[in-house]
């Protein structure tokens, strides 16, 4: 099935490694061309040249935390492509921990980069975005259903969701689509660290394993074709959704 994607363009924030690198090269592998960021630059220019030349993408170091990172982000992608057709907004996970012990400064700090960074994003897009123009909101079951340990994604990932639905409703009229991934366990290096935090994470794989009707974990790469999916223009009556990527782990509507 041909996307619709070729030369198209695509900002993709922490796209340098697990599920965001998986949608860059789902994407590329279109025909489209991304600009991929994170903070650390090494990353950046490991995931760049594993993506291809400098003609299909460009790297950029940037915090989604930093207040002028989503501006100079898209700057620097019409700048290099000349254009901008979608966005997928992933970052990385907050501090785990119960709420009784998460400080004051960590919620800050995960606001900033989890919630406010997004929406930044997502706002500095959105007046150069074309109308058949997409946002994706990589979110998490989270947003669903509160996962143990993770207090501070439990938090703030379900006001996202729901900003990125008000955001659909705005958009619409452009012909610009907004959705959330409602993301379960997937198999990146995030998840692993959850597992490592338990004293048996053998244990703790198994009896997560068995409460998915698919009884495993999804890969990096099953997200990253559907999220190809979703922001090309074959998904063009799609919008203002939480899509669920998840085995089935999911036991609600």
């Amino acid at each position: 099935m041909d996307l619709g994607i070729d030369g198209k363009v695509f900002l993709i924030t922490g796209g340098t490694k697990g599920l965001g690198l998986a949608a860059a090269h789902a994407l590329v592998g279109e025909g489209a061309r991304v600009v991929v960021s994170s903070r650390n630059q090494a990353a950046v220019d490991e995931a760049a040249a594993a993506l291809g030349g400098p003609e299909n993408v460009l790297g950029l170091a940037a915090d989604n935390a930093d207040a002028l990172a989503a501006e100079q982000m898209v700057a620097s992608a019409l700048r290099h492509f000349g254009r901008l057709d979608g966005v997928l907004i992933s970052v990385g996970g907050p501090p785990t921990g119960p709420i009784t012990t998460i400080t004051d400064e960590q919620w800050r700090d995960s606001f900033e980069s989890v919630f406010l960074g997004a929406l930044r994003l997502a706002r500095a897009a959105a007046p150069v975005l074309p109308s058949d123009g997409s946002i994706g909101f990589v979110l998490s079951l989270s947003v669903k259903s509160p996962w143990p340990n993770i207090s501070v994604s439990n938090g703030l990932r379900p006001g996202l969701a729901m900003a990125a639905k008000t955001l659909a409703d705005e958009l619409g009229p452009r012909g610009i689509r907004v959705n959330g991934f409602v993301v379960g366990s997937i198999a990146t290096d995030r998840l692993k660290s959850l597992e490592s935090a338990n004293d048996d994470p053998a244990r703790a794989r198994a009896e997560r394993t068995a409460e998915i009707p698919l009884r495993r974990y999804g890969t990096p790469e099953e997200f990253g074709r559907l999220a190809a999916v979703i922001l090309s223009p074959i998904a063009s009556y799609v919008t203002g959704t939480m899509i669920h990527i998840d085995g089935g782990a999911l036991r609600t509507l």
